[in-house]
């Protein structure tokens, strides 16, 4: 379908005043930038219970705890940012992730990690399972279930968040119930229509995401690596699996192969595309009022499964 007419003065605004690719305006622009995306969303939704920690020895690894209205035990959502693996933070999401935890009815422990280029693979993906590990051993002191746990990550968020369930199934533990994956990154070098498609002119463009690429990994070898080439590894014996998609986004193709591939496997998922959409909308609701429709089939999910 046509571009939504939200995404289309979003995009027309961002062109009048000089908007360029990231990997054009490099690293700290770039994090100046998806900071700024705060600026894109609703008002914050009224929260009384939020507190934070350190899932690790490194104080630096920080997570921000949300617990609903209520006694519980609740079930538990971690939540994983997005930003290309070298942008992103509490903030960012701290909206999105406030509706999540009122909607869905869910503890959400929202999640740093180590940023690239400073780290490189695979810190991010091993803080990001020490926080999933974290959750399960520790989440009962702030009333959530660890019986009942989902991890739900956006874009490159979404990539750790899918290697950190493919882990704990390797590993045996953290048991995961559900994953909701939301336009993520499946395989940096990933050769799909999509990205040929919308290669320009629709916020992420194929030049930023080999850059990303560029930043987290030392090596082409890591690019290939299963823990982040997600569709390199065995996809049986995963959790329910919802993967959202927006129709303009290099990463759209992807990430609905993945979730074929997931169902091919014997895993139960699904593929939910989001037409008229663009990557980011999802944390751009008051720009983008049709972005809180992949809040509403993420909680759907998660309600249904936990």
């Amino acid at each position: 379908m046509p571009l939504d007419p939200a995404v289309r003065a979003l995009l027309d605004g961002l062109a009048q005043q000089g908007f360029q690719s990231f990997e054009k305006i490099g690293l700290e622009a770039t994090r100046e930038t998806i900071a700024s995306f705060t600026g894109l969303q609703k008002p914050k939704r009224g929260f009384s219970r939020t507190s934070e920690v350190s899932y690790g020895p490194d104080p630096a690894h920080r997570a921000r705890i949300y617990v609903p209205p209520g006694d519980g035990p609740f079930p538990v959502v971690l939540y994983v940012h997005g930003g290309g693996f070298v942008a992103g933070g509490l903030d960012v999401v701290d909206e999105p992730v406030r509706a999540l935890a009122l909607d869905a009815e869910a503890v959400v422990v929202s999640v740093t990690y180590r940023l690239a280029p400073e780290a490189k693979f695979p810190a991010a993906h091993d803080d990001v399972f020490a926080a999933l590990r974290w959750t399960a051993k520790e989440i009962s002191a702030h009333g959530g279930d660890p019986a009942r746990i989902a991890v739900v990550g956006d874009s490159a968020g979404g990539n750790l968040a899918a290697s950190a369930v493919i882990r704990a199934r390797d590993e045996g533990e953290p048991a995961v119930r559900a994953q909701a994956l939301v336009y993520p990154l499946v395989n940096p070098v990933a050769d799909t229509a999509s990205r040929r498609e919308y290669a320009e002119g629709y916020l992420l463009h194929l030049d930023a995401l080999r850059w990303f690429g560029a930043q987290y990994c030392a090596s082409p070898e890591d690019a290939v690596d299963p823990r982040l080439a997600l569709d390199r590894n065995e996809l049986s014996g995963l959790p329910p699996t919802l993967v959202v998609t927006t129709e303009y986004d290099t990463l759209r193709d992807e990430g609905e192969a993945f979730a074929d591939a997931l169902s091919a496997a014997g895993t139960d998922a699904r593929a939910v595309r989001m037409d008229g959409l663009v990557h980011a909308a999802y944390w751009a609701t008051a720009a983008i009022p049709r972005g809180a429709e992949i809040h509403r089939a993420v909680v759907e999910h998660l309600r249904a499964v936990l």
